[in-house]
């Protein structure tokens, strides 16, 4: 069997069966992540129920040293001998027994814990003085260690918990310890205030949690809030980032997660927070060790694919056999029908709506075959009445275009005078507009003319006027020359008069210089003489000062007397040239006066010319109007005929092309119909000829 994928049935059958499988696939996926997400949840909630059962016991652990440092804190005798050998004034004797009951008491409390790696007491000022319990490792003062015995003074008192080392607390032991430090107060002595470091292996922390375990391959810590690990089983992870960290907003939901480690495995995380100390306990397994059970879903979900298949397939074969072949076999005979062959029938004996479907298909091609016989004989007369009409049509439009062709001849001559006369009118006004403009440019020239000769007098009298004012400047001149010779000479003479009063100054100058050597030589019957002397020198000089500047200032007006001596004699002849060329310039307004009125007569002879010319053109215009109006007359009367003589042919025409595709539409369907096969009449059709029965 040929499958045709285009067909009804066949598009039927793959919807069907892409709809089984793609639900069958969901449906089976989302089994799976749901499995996945219901085991997650469930190993979640017993993983952390065993997280808090081991952080109790964690809790119950470090709660238990807290309380040993307790009592030490408030332990008397410890309190007194700690004092003792605090003193430095005290007996030898009573210093060695009091250490000796300190390093008893150590000893006691660590041989009672064999978890506990030494017990050690610090003094808080001086850290050389030590007591340690047996066991305890040496004691090194690294700034490591500074810092640490710092953090634990600053505590004030409440215990403080450091963090796993690798080489403890000293960093000199060969096994990794959690130390818990309080510092033992004293408010009435601080020398003899000491810090307690109870050293913890880690041992002791991985035995209590042995027996917890997440999945297969799962592993547990203990982290401080700076994401540091503080225990690991493998001891080479302490003092080192965690690389699954736990964030405070998911210690406040409480609830388990999961996160890539290291490798970017998937890891399911659990964790609990500590109350005893301020670290989180976290556990983590992959997450394939506990969703391997779910992967079997997918097999399941496969063969339940497989078989979806399956009956995917046999629905949809059935489907095509009961609609799709019933279908093909309808649409071979529709293009059976399409080609022209109306004797095929359809055999369907159904009553479903294929079955009816086929009835209606075996009568429309009988009423089909019936209404092409009734359309052949209708054409036959067509044809018949569509020749006679194209004859007829064909002889009206050859008279037609006859007298179209000579009524086009008569319109297009007198089309031709029209333009003719239009071109005349149109010249003549033309004609017009131009004489009009040159009437206009000769009267605006007239009067640019008259205003022409208005400026040119005043310019005559304003120039006149101006030789009148340059004559007198050019006096004016001459007379600040001679002013200003008789002022050089002037100075001249205040200077002659300024020497000698020099000469008198300096004089003056020298003999109370003199008067006041001679009052000194006198002593002091001489004292009047040299006040005298002092205030004729003074006069003196000032006398030279007013001198000096009044020869200055007369230096100054000599000296502008000369340089407007100098500029008058420039400017003289330039004033002279200014006076030529003012007359020239009146003697030019005076011709262009002369020259305007003659232009102006010349003026008023061509307007008279220009108005003789205009009435001429009046009458050529008026006889080219009269011309035109008769042309357009009678080329409107012949347009009118030759318009309805083009109408008629081309009626003529469209006629003759509708009695040809009226031919032509009788022809088409008579071929067409000639296509169709049907059955013949009762009368002419043989008795053993019979429709054709298509199964």
């Amino acid at each position: 069997m040929k499958l045709q994928f285009k067909s009804v049935g066949t598009k039927v059958s793959m919807i069907l069966f892409v709809t089984v499988v793609f639900l069958s696939a969901i449906l089976g996926y989302s089994s799976y992540l749901m499995s996945k997400e219901i085991i997650r949840e469930q190993v979640g909630l017993a993983s952390s129920q065993a997280i808090e059962q081991a952080a109790d016991k964690l809790d119950f652990l470090f709660a238990q040293y807290e309380s040993s440092s307790r009592q030490l804190a408030v332990d008397q005798a410890l309190k007194s001998d700690l004092e003792a050998v605090s003193d430095a004034n005290i007996d030898i004797i009573k210093k060695t027994a009091a250490e000796t009951r300190i390093k008893n008491k150590l000893d006691a409390l660590k041989g009672s814990d064999n978890r506990l790696t030494g017990i050690r007491l610090i003094n808080r000022m001086d850290m050389s003085k030590t007591y340690f319990s047996s066991g305890a490792s040496g004691t090194q003062t690294t700034e490591a260690t500074k810092s640490r015995i710092q953090s634990i003074v600053d505590a004030g008192g409440k215990p403080v918990w450091i963090p796993g080392l690798q080489k403890g607390f000293f960093e000199s032991s060969n096994e990794p310890t959690i130390t818990m430090g309080r510092l033992l107060q004293n408010l009435n002595n601080q020398e003899a205030e000491y810090v307690l470091l109870i050293e913890i292996k880690s041992e002791a922390v991985t035995e209590s949690l042995a027996n917890l375990k997440i999945g297969n391959g799962g592993e547990v810590r203990i982290v401080s809030p700076e994401q540091v690990i503080v225990h690991a089983f493998d001891k080479n992870l302490l003092e080192t980032q965690s690389y699954i960290t736990v964030s405070e907003e998911r210690i406040s939901k409480g609830e388990s997660f999961t996160a890539k480690d290291e490798a970017g495995t998937n890891q399911l995380v659990v964790f609990r927070q500590l109350q005893s100390v301020n670290w989180r306990l976290i556990g983590y397994a992959p997450e394939s060790d506990f969703l391997s059970a779910a992967d079997k879903l997918i097999g399941v979900t496969l063969y339940v694919l497989v078989a979806s298949i399956l009956v995917a397939l046999a629905i949809g074969y059935y489907l095509y056999r009961m609609v799709g072949k019933p279908l093909q076999k309808l649409s071979t005979l529709m293009e059976q029908g399409e080609q022209g062959n109306l004797k095929v029938r359809a055999g369907f004996k159904g009553k479903d709506e294929i079955g009816r479907l086929g009835h209606s298909f075996n009568r429309m091609l009988e009423q089909i075959s019936l209404l092409v016989e009734h359309t052949q004989g209708s054409t036959v007369a067509l044809l018949s009445t569509a020749e006679n009409l194209s004859k007829a049509s064909r002889d009206t439009a050859n008279t037609a275009q006859e007298i179209a062709m000579a009524t086009g001849e008569i319109a297009r001559g007198a089309s031709g005078l029209a333009g003719e006369a239009e071109k005349g009118t149109e010249l003549a006004e033309e004609i017009g507009v131009q004489m009009n403009r040159v009437v206009e440019l000769n009267t605006t020239m007239d009067q640019s003319a008259g205003r022409v000769i208005e400026v040119s007098r005043q310019g005559q009298e304003y120039m006149e006027h101006l030789v009148e004012k340059t004559e007198s400047v050019s006096q004016m001149t001459s007379l600040i020359e001679d002013n200003s010779d008789k002022l050089s000479k002037s100075t001249y003479s205040i200077r002659n008069i300024l020497a000698p009063m020099i000469e008198m100054t300096k004089q003056t100058n020298i003999l109370s210089l003199n008067a006041s050597i001679e009052a000194s030589r006198a002593g002091a019957a001489g004292k009047g003489f040299i006040v005298i002397a002092d205030e004729i020198r003074k006069l003196s000089m000032a006398s030279n000062e007013s001198i000096q500047n009044v020869s200055a200032i007369t230096e100054e007006i000599q000296e502008a007397i000369a340089s407007t001596l100098h500029v008058l004699g420039e400017v003289t002849p330039m004033f002279a040239e200014q006076l030529e060329s003012v007359k020239e310039a009146s003697s030019i307004f005076r011709n262009v006066s002369t020259e305007m009125n003659s232009f102006i007569e010349e003026i008023e002879n061509s307007s008279a010319s220009v108005k003789e010319l205009i009435r001429s053109q009046s009458q050529l215009r008026d006889f080219i109007t009269n011309v035109s109006s008769v042309v357009q007359q009678t080329n409107a009367s012949t347009e009118e005929v030759a318009s309805v003589a083009s109408e008629q042919h081309g009626v003529s025409e469209e006629l003759v092309k509708l009695s040809n595709r009226l031919e032509e539409l009788s022809e088409s369907l008579k071929q067409s119909l000639s296509v169709f096969q049907v059955e013949e009449s009762e009368a002419t059709k043989p008795d053993a000829e019979r429709p054709e029965q298509v199964k």
